[in-house]
């Protein structure tokens, strides 16, 4: 289970998408966040299902590790389903006892399913084709007119980066725990869903000292470098724009474009 969590974990390939400066593949996460709550009907999600094949067809990136991502919401996913079919009103197409379904819910919890999936495999691409210390030098540029405001963006943006290193980190950390219970005797299958959670339990006194020794860790290895914030650090490698990245940029302008219009007409 935990081996399916894909965000923040990067997968080296050599593919157009890898080569992109990581400013355009954040405001492409963006501007496709976008899209897909801005379209409603058959053609704006037909477009937005081809735009996001084409992405996970040139990242290069096998499909089955992409999705992978996707069970560790198959809860959320359900419960979504589920609240959008029975309550949502509209014309009865079911009926039973309580339960009753409508057309409207149909649509509402299809729409919902599908905007679930397509934000996590969009967001999975940006992190799977770009690397943690490179996304923190694309969201400090792009932060960086917050700093007339007294915002620490170097800040921020390192802790943005710290913690989405440490996801796979320490789902990599919470598997190896269990499967030291389970060799104990621990029993984390049987019983109902609250004997489960409470079986858990036992996982987090460990996953906790874990996580602050690794945190210590980092914070000693941080001082040891004369690491003291954004002030006046210069990069080894800057950020410059290329001319794939403009054109990027045009794509990016025209497939929200088309999806403001599709919203306009309904399509």
């Amino acid at each position: 289970m935990f081996k399916d969590v894909t965000l923040g974990q990067y997968y080296p390939a050599d593919s157009i998408l890898h080569k992109l400066d990581p400013r355009v593949k954040f405001l492409g996460t963006v501007v496709f966040i976008i899209a897909v709550f801005l379209v409603r009907g058959v053609v704006g999600y037909l477009a937005v299902t081809a735009v996001l094949a084409s992405l996970v067809i040139l990242s290069k990136v096998p499909f089955r590790f992409m999705v992978r991502g996707l069970r560790t919401i198959f809860i959320i996913l359900c419960i979504t389903v589920v609240f959008n079919l029975l309550l949502t009103p509209g014309e009865v197409i079911f009926q039973k006892w309580i339960f009753r379904i409508t057309r409207e819910g149909v649509v509402l919890a299809t729409r919902m399913a599908i905007r679930l999936a397509y934000l996590v495999i969009g967001s999975s691409i940006m992190t799977l084709t770009t690397t943690p210390n490179k996304l923190t030098d694309a969201m400090e540029s792009l932060f960086s007119p917050l700093k007339a405001l007294h915002v620490p963006v170097h800040e921020v943006a390192m802790m943005m980066s710290i913690a989405l290193r440490f996801i796979p980190i320490l789902m990599e950390e919470t598997d190896k725990i269990m499967k030291a219970q389970i060799a104990r005797g621990a029993d984390f299958e049987s019983g109902n869903i609250i004997k489960r959670v409470m079986n858990m339990i036992p996982l987090l006194v460990p996953l906790f000292v874990s996580a602050f020794r690794r945190a210590n860790d980092l914070a000693m290895a941080m001082e040891a470098r004369c690491y003291h914030g954004g002030e006046g650090r210069t990069q080894m490698k800057p950020l410059r724009y290329s001319v794939r990245d403009a054109a990027a940029y045009v794509l990016m302008a025209g497939f929200l474009a088309a999806c403001v219009f599709f919203r306009v007409t309904g399509k």
